[in-house]
């Protein structure tokens, strides 16, 4: 029990350490930490590591104070285990006593033996006094939204009645949604398979394709997952294949794939259609074809860089085209929030560039009277409505079609907004 405790404390740890100090992604270095600890102790270090990124401002606050000089070098994991054991003590049920325990006790696993004395001291002090961080913490206002300076400051600019909401959206975990596979099944059936499994669900849905879990529960425990009845999907991603609206026959050009969510569910509401889904990055291509082998589904998938088309296109044009941006994707912190620490003010002007780049180049692949839908999982106008009207200036040939589901011409999901990500749409019809 002991050393278990300890090793999902280590692997935390280490998880941290590479996000914070290597700027490694969480989903990238997770998955090889956790692979040999057993199934609760798995999941116990991905909650703590979710919710150190979640609240790392406070975290950060009261380890400066504990600690009388910052670690350094060999060190600096040891910064990222504190980490681990405050955030269990402030914010956790774990009883004291553990959490310290298989804290200390995880510093022989991370080769760090000798500073056990020191990691005990600092979560005992910690321990006794909880009341008092917890009072300096609501003493620190700008503490308070766990945010890095430069993206709250765009947040409070842009959105200044609703900058409390996405703070609080972002920090907390979101809600587990379906997309049923309308090839397969329908909603009113999978809702009964998951009553008859003994899995919550809401009953209202904005999507007939979408359902909202209560509780997130493991994928293999839904009916019929292995066999392409559902996946999971968000509800403001999943509005992409409703709005491109893609119809039998016409061609169908799907950008910045991977995972390939959005690829399936165009071919879920028309199996008909002919889809080419491409990604720059061959190995995440990987996704998206074990899930169309999943659901059963059939695509071209391809390997190319959507800015440069002269290097993959047949010449055919498209009849429509949904672009999903590379972004900054601070809409979707809430499922990732090491993005608040990876991410830098210096990022946006290139991702912008980038956005930039690839709308005018596929637009020549697009048939007059043809369709593109822009979507990106960000929040920041520079990416989005700024983004579409630069477009429409400097396009003669271009306009913005309304949605159909709300009153403005494009689509600014926040996030929290019927239970779903942040998520930009907007859609472009080329004049004929």
């Amino acid at each position: 029990m002991a050393a278990s405790g300890a090793a999902s404390r280590a692997a935390a740890a280490l998880a941290l350490y590479q996000v914070l100090e290597q700027q490694k992604s969480l989903s990238q270095v997770l998955p090889g930490l956790i692979e040999s600890l057993e199934g609760r102790d798995r999941a116990l270090t991905q909650t703590i590591c979710y919710g150190v990124l979640r609240v790392l401002p406070q975290l950060n606050f009261i380890t400066r104070q504990l600690l009388s000089k910052p670690l350094k070098k060999d060190m600096l994991v040891l910064h990222s285990l504190l980490l681990v054991g405050i955030y269990q003590l402030l914010y956790m049920r774990t009883s004291d006593h553990a959490a310290v325990a298989a804290t200390v006790e995880a510093t022989v696993l991370l080769k760090q033996s000798r500073q056990k004395s020191l990691i005990n001291a600092i979560l005992r002090t910690v321990q006794r006094q909880r009341e008092s961080f917890e009072a300096q913490l609501c003493d620190h206002p700008e503490l308070q939204h766990n945010h890095p300076r430069w993206l709250a400051e765009l947040v409070q600019q842009h959105y200044p009645e609703r900058a409390s909401q996405i703070f609080l959206a972002n920090n907390q975990q979101p809600p587990m949604w379906l997309r049923i596979n309308e090839q397969r099944t329908q909603r009113s059936e999978y809702l009964a398979l998951l009553a008859a499994a003994d899995i919550a669900f809401l009953q209202e849905s904005p999507l007939p394709s979408a359902i909202q879990l209560i509780h997130p529960v493991d994928v293999h425990r839904l009916p019929y997952f292995a066999d392409g009845w559902v996946s999971v999907q968000d509800i403001a991603a999943q509005h992409a294949a409703w709005l491109l609206g893609a119809e039998a026959g016409e061609r169908i050009l799907d950008c910045c794939a991977a995972p390939g969510g959005k690829t399936a569910h165009i071919l879920e509401r028309q199996p008909q259609a002919q889809v080419l889904a491409i990604d720059v990055e061959a190995q995440r291509l990987l996704r998206v074809e074990d899930n169309l082998q999943r659901l059963h589904l059939h695509a071209k998938v391809q390997c190319a860089d959507a800015s440069d088309p002269d290097s993959w296109w047949d010449g055919q044009l498209f009849d429509r085209i949904l672009l999903d941006a590379p972004c900054s994707a601070t809409g979707v912190i809430r499922r990732h929030p090491d993005i608040k620490w990876l991410r830098r003010a210096s990022d946006i002007p290139a991702l912008v560039s980038l956005q930039q780049q690839i709308l005018n180049a596929l637009w020549s692949t697009l048939k007059p009277g043809g369709t593109l839908l822009y979507a990106t999982c960000s929040i920041l106008p520079a990416e989005n409505s700024e983004q579409i009207q630069a477009f429409l200036a400097s396009h003669s040939d271009a306009m913005l079609v309304p949605l159909g589901v709300q009153s403005e011409a494009d689509w600014q999901w926040l996030p929290g907004d019927l239970a779903g990500d942040g998520f930009y749409f907007a859609k472009l019809e080329k004049r004929r």
